[in-house]
């Protein structure tokens, strides 16, 4: 999938992903999308929770080798 920004919050914990993911997305122009990449296995629900307080849209979440991979289109 294609993004328009990346950011990486490998080795954070709660809050901090979606800390720096709030702080990313306002640099952001609406539509456009952030890939994140996070460790934390608590940021799976914290990210479904975060873009459905924010409006923002989770476009897909996937696992690979202990990473976590979200796409969110900024609303």
């Amino acid at each position: 999938m294609n993004c328009d920004k990346e950011l990486d919050v490998c080795g954070l914990n709660c809050p901090l992903p979606i800390l720096r993911t709030k702080k990313s997305l306002v640099d952001m122009t609406t539509g456009q999308v952030l890939k994140i990449t996070a460790t934390d296995p608590g940021s799976v629900i914290d990210f479904q929770v975060f873009a459905d307080q924010t409006g923002n849209e989770l476009l897909s979440l996937s696992e690979m080798a202990g990473e976590f991979i979200f796409y969110m289109r900024k609303r």
